[in-house]
This record gives C-alpha cells, structure tokens and sequence, in this order.
C-alpha cells in the first residue's frame, strides 16, 4: 500500500495505509513546511522544503531526516520535483524552487547543489509579485517532462509559467496564452506535449509543450484552482479542487469544491462520500502513481480514497496524534514500496 506524505506548515505528516485504514507519524515538527516530493525510482528517498530551514532530505522514506547538502543558498524553499528521465545511477535528478525564485539542480541525491541562471533576467519578471508578501515571488511548482529529458516547467508565484529546455541551464519567458498564477502542473506519463495546469485564474491546457494554451471552464462555476490529479491509467480524466476566490480558498469564510472532467465534457461537481464544501479550505489532490483509477484527496484533517476515478469518495481512518491540528495542507505526495 502506497506511503503518503502531507506538508502542514508545522510538520510533515507521513501516512501508512493499509486498506481502510492509516497510521500517522510526524515529522520535521516545528519546521514550516510547505513542499514535499518522492523519487519515482528510489522511493525511500523523499525531499521536504521549508520556509526558513532549506531543504531536508530522507534516505528511510521519512524516518529520518538531514539537511540538504550544500550549494542551496536560501533558507525558503517553496518546491522540489525529480526528473526520472535524468537518472543518475539508481535515483533520479532533484530540482528545488526558493523563495525569491531561484531553481537549484542536484545530480547525486541531494549532495551537492547547481544554481540555475538568474530567473529575474526574464522579461516577465518585472510582474512577479506574491500577493500576501507582494514584494517577493517564489517557484511555487516545478514539472519535468516525463517525455523530453531536460526539458522543465516551472512556475512562478505570481506570474509566469516558464521552461528550460535543458535542464536549467537556459530559461525561457512565458507566452502570451499561459496562465499567470498556476499553482500545479501536470504531465502525464501517456501523454507527451500535454500540459494541466491548476492555476488561480482558472483550469489551462496546452497540447503543444506549452507554446499554446486554453482554457477549460464549461460547468466550472469555482474558478481559483488550487490543485490538480490526473487518473495514472488515463491522462482525459482529470480532478480538480477549486474555490471562488483566494479568500474563500485559504482564508475564512472558507468553502472549496471538487470537480471530475473527461476530455470532450464539461466539468462536473463531485460530492458523493464528501462533506459539505462550506467551512472547508482548499484540498490537496493526489492520483496513485500506477493504479489505474485511483486517487486521494487531503481536505484539512480528513483523507479520502476514490477507487472508481474520482466519481465517489471514502475517507481512510486515520489515527491521527493528539497533537496535530490542520487547517490546510500546502502539498502531497505520495510513494510506492520499493
């Protein structure tokens, strides 16, 4: 059963499931952590950025923990992704995003660290703002291409999607057609050239690697998109959460919604085995990496489970600790048994 990692500001929470049910841990409590990520071919390695403590790297999927090796020169460290198209050895290649945006590249697991060019010398850049702190920005996502090695997407929060073609060593500027604030992107293993994107002024596609993109809004009356899961055995079913405003997502009076969309339809609102939207911030939404139809939704201090592509949900019992309180869960991830 799949090992799930969720990043709550205060800790780490890793979950062991186990059919119905999930043992918790914490971990890297007291640390604000805001991004985690498992390596695909090595899923005991697991990495978790922090705002203010850099970056923390696990070798015993989430059992212990140590700091990043060195290169990193920023404590805040908003994101981080694995690049399995850019193996070296038995683990793949690690990208962490900071705050202000800079992309630093790692080959041997964390050791050693590679900044990327300046990001700032982007055209664009002079519009990159985050609105709660508007005079900074950080790499909210980064996305390799699971089809063309060396080629990433990144995304500033807020302002522009951008992409390397080569691993970092050289950036290109957002188009005219891209979402401004996307918060997640996606690319699924089946779909070369295919691009999600969740993003605060709505749900984006392109089907050109990112030269071209529209927007899918029929039947999506929520339009501030925080999370984004695509079904591992079929990149045209695609879940969303969503709010109507940033306020409403993160803040009070919260109220948050999940919707279901195959390729050629509009978006439908999913609620069956879920609680009322209202009072509830925006959930962090996950596909398993190899199950075909399956995925998790992480809403505040409930787990759910759809086996049948996100028509219908169950939520796992979770023997949470008495000591653990969520409010909102900043990201997920989830690993496979080696």
């Amino acid at each position: 059963m799949p090992k799930l990692y969720f990043a709550i500001e205060d800790a780490l929470v890793v979950l062991t499931t186990k059919g119905d049910d999930a043992q918790c841990e914490l971990q890297l409590t007291g640390h604000d952590v805001q991004c985690v990520a498992v390596d695909p071919l090595l899923p005991q390695h697991v990495y978790c950025g922090t705002f203010g403590t850099g970056l923390w790297r696990s070798n015993d999927a989430g059992k212990n923990w140590r700091p990043a090796g060195e290169g990193i020169t920023q404590s805040k460290v908003q994101s981080v992704a694995i690049s399995t198209l850019e193996r070296v050895g038995n683990h793949g290649v690690v990208y962490a995003g900071t705050e202000p945006s800079a992309i630093y590249r790692s080959e041997d697991a964390g050791e050693t660290w590679q900044a990327s060019p300046d990001l700032t010398a982007l055209p664009s850049s002079k519009d990159w703002s985050f609105p709660p702190r508007p005079y900074t920005h950080h790499v909210r996502w980064i996305e390799p291409d699971p089809h063309v090695a060396g080629r990433i997407f990144v995304a500033i929060e807020a302002g522009a999607l951008i992409h390397s073609p080569d691993s970092g060593a050289h950036w290109e500027d957002r188009v005219a057609s891209s979402p401004f604030d996307t918060h997640q992107l996606l690319i699924h293993p089946s779909a070369p050239d295919r691009l999600y994107s969740a993003a605060g002024d709505g749900y984006f596609e392109s089907y050109d690697g990112g030269k071209t993109w529209q927007p899918f809004e029929d039947g999506l009356e929520n339009r501030y998109v925080w999370s984004v899961a695509l079904d591992a055995g079929d990149p045209n079913t695609v879940l969303i959460s969503s709010a109507r405003s940033p306020r409403q997502s993160h803040y009070e009076p919260a109220e948050s919604f999940l919707y279901r969309r195959v390729t050629g339809s509009s978006w439908q609102q999913v609620t069956t085995g879920l609680p009322d939207p209202a009072g509830r911030h925006t959930a962090l939404l996950a596909a398993h990496p190899s199950k075909r139809g399956a995925f998790y939704a992480a809403w505040e201090d409930n787990v759910f489970r759809s086996t049948d592509s996100g028509l219908s949900w169950a939520r796992l019992n979770v023997a949470w600790p008495k000591e653990i309180q969520i409010i909102e869960i900043c990201e997920m991830a989830i690993g496979e048994p080696a």
